[in-house]
């Protein structure tokens, strides 16, 4: 009996260093194996952190046109037929903020500050750069996990009808009855996040930038036109009120005229067909004051458009234009593109094609997700949030497109296209710029002594009506070479007003071709147009 025992605790002592050995080489096994996965886990999160960094698609760089010359060719300083007009010196003189101002009207600075408060056209373009400033927010949400919860609680009745298990006992076999009804309360909590290995989303992200960088350029540009229109607009009621008073003037003479006519007439001098001639000079004079009021009432009413009021509550008191443009600090050509919000939206316009083409050069490369998934579920109420309840699961998948039979291709071809269009769009804005930097100094120094020559010709016109006018008060001419010194005035009259009005409009389209007051430093930065704008500005209005 003793001898068994002994035998049978050697036996169980052989057994206990059999298992320990056992369990430290599972537990050394398991130290390697967790050590392995610690460096796993550690070389993924470190690829995570290592893999954001690659960008692919090309890098932009923006384009560097060079300045055609050192000054404009069209300029007084430059030209030989120059008139009065000059630019502003020094040369390298810039327009800056209410560029307006150097009119000298302050009739016309009240009404641009209203402009830039009530026009409707601004205030579209402004949604609209606050709309693509809100889709900069929206690809920025990429670079975040994305965490949804959705609590259910679902109660459902199965089937009697269903097959239930059954099972035999001494001969008797017996079929359970299945729970026909239950509850399931659940609530579980998903994240899923995939990360920016090859650039996606951050190119996604700059494209959004740029975009919304085009429609600050756009706005700005947008502005410059309505300010543009607005002074063009109140120099031709200007030149219409000049106009008013010419035709007044004339109908007041011509009025004269027909009073001698029919004095002459009715005490036997001079015959009846001057009278008649002089009558008809006389209802076509006052017809043409008639019809200024109408040029006058659209040029009134497009300016209270564009102040955003009614124009049946908007009017502009009767004024004479008698002022010449002042001297415009043109600047140099260098500095043009860096003055104009049309050229900075069509470079900014070739920024947001190429962070395209990164986007689409993205597709070629395997998107990782991690997904993670976690929360309580239970069949009974009170045990759903005990912790035996819990319920998690984490995992990640790779997904790469093996075959799309030449999609990727294509769509990298079509924004590369893209960009090139982009970029002729910008050679040639930038060359349209030039140009009508060109026509506006040309128009306002060739004017100017076109205003001159045609300022002799009136004078000539008015001295050879008096002295018609004094050889028909003594007989020696008849009344129709009055009627021709007349008309004559009359016509030198409304071209030198026209020509006054063109000129002052087109310095207002110089100023215009120029970029008015603005400067590319205004244009907003890519962290600007990220930042979350104030409540008052993203409020719905009614």
């Amino acid at each position: 009996m003793l001898h068994r025992f002994r035998r049978l605790s050697r036996a169980v002592l052989k057994m206990n260093l059999l298992v320990k050995r056992d369990v430290m080489n599972i537990f050394a096994r398991n130290l390697r194996l967790r050590t392995r996965g610690w460096i796993i886990g550690l070389g993924a999160v470190a690829l995570l952190f290592i893999l954001p960094g690659c960008v692919v698609g090309p890098k932009y760089h923006p384009p560097a046109p060079q300045a055609p010359a050192p000054a404009y060719k069209e300029s007084p300083t430059n030209a030989q037929d120059n008139g009065d007009w000059t630019v502003a010196q020094p040369a390298d003189a810039k327009l800056r903020g209410k560029w307006w101002e150097i009119f000298n009207d302050p009739e016309l600075n009240a009404l641009e500050e209203q402009l830039d408060i009530n026009n409707q056209n601004i205030k579209q373009y402004f949604e609209n750069y606050m709309e693509a400033r809100a889709i900069v927010r929206e690809a920025r949400s990429q670079y975040f996990p994305t965490l949804t919860a959705a609590p259910a609680i679902t109660h459902s009745r199965a089937s009697a009808n269903v097959g239930a298990p059954s099972s035999t006992t001494g001969g008797t076999t017996t079929t359970s009855t299945p729970q026909l009804q239950s509850t399931l309360y659940t609530l579980p909590l998903e994240a899923s996040w995939e990360p920016d290995l090859w650039g996606k989303v951050r190119n996604t992200v700059r494209q959004a930038q740029y975009a919304a960088q085009v429609s600050a350029a756009e706005l700005e540009n947008e502005r410059l036109t309505e300010q543009a229109s607005l002074a063009q607009y109140f120099f031709e009621i200007r030149g219409q009120d000049k106009l008013q008073q010419i035709f007044d003037e004339t109908v007041a003479a011509d009025q004269k005229a027909y009073d001698l006519t029919r004095s002459l007439y009715e005490t036997g001098i001079d015959d009846e067909i001057s009278v008649v001639e002089s009558e008809t000079t006389l209802r076509n004079a006052q017809a043409g004051a008639t019809n200024v009021g109408v040029a006058r009432a659209q040029y009134e009413h497009a300016i209270a458009v564009l102040i955003g009021k009614a124009a049946t509550n908007f009017s502009i008191p009767a004024k004479p234009m008698t002022v010449a443009p002042p001297p415009i600090p043109v600047g140099v050509p260098s500095e043009l593109l860096e003055r104009r919000p049309d050229v900075a939206a069509a470079e900014r316009t070739m920024a947001e094609a190429n962070a395209s083409i990164g986007i689409a050069y993205a597709a070629y490369y395997p998107n990782l997700t991690l997904t993670a998934e976690g929360g309580f579920e239970s069949s009974v109420f009170h045990r759903w949030f005990t912790w035996p309840s819990r319920f998690w699961s984490v995992g990640s998948s790779l997904s790469e497109t093996l075959f799309d039979a030449g999609l990727r291709r294509a769509t990298v071809q079509q924004y590369v296209a893209t960009y090139n269009s982009d970029l002729a769009a910008y050679r040639q804005t930038v060359l349209s710029a030039f140009q009508q930097v060109e026509d506006g100094l040309a128009e306002v120094r060739i004017l100017s002594k076109e205003i001159q020559q045609e300022q002799q010709a009136v004078d000539s016109a008015q001295v050879f009506l008096k002295l018609e006018q004094a050889r028909y008060e003594t007989g020696v001419d008849p009344y129709i070479d009055v009627l021709i010194a007349q008309t004559t005035v009359l016509s030198d009259q409304q071209t030198l007003n026209n020509l006054q009005v063109q000129q002052m409009t087109y310095a207002v389209a110089l100023v215009e071709a120029l970029g008015g007051g603005w400067d590319r430093s205004q244009l907003p930065t890519p962290h600007q147009v990220t930042e979350k704008p104030p409540a008052s500005e993203t409020t719905k209005q009614e």
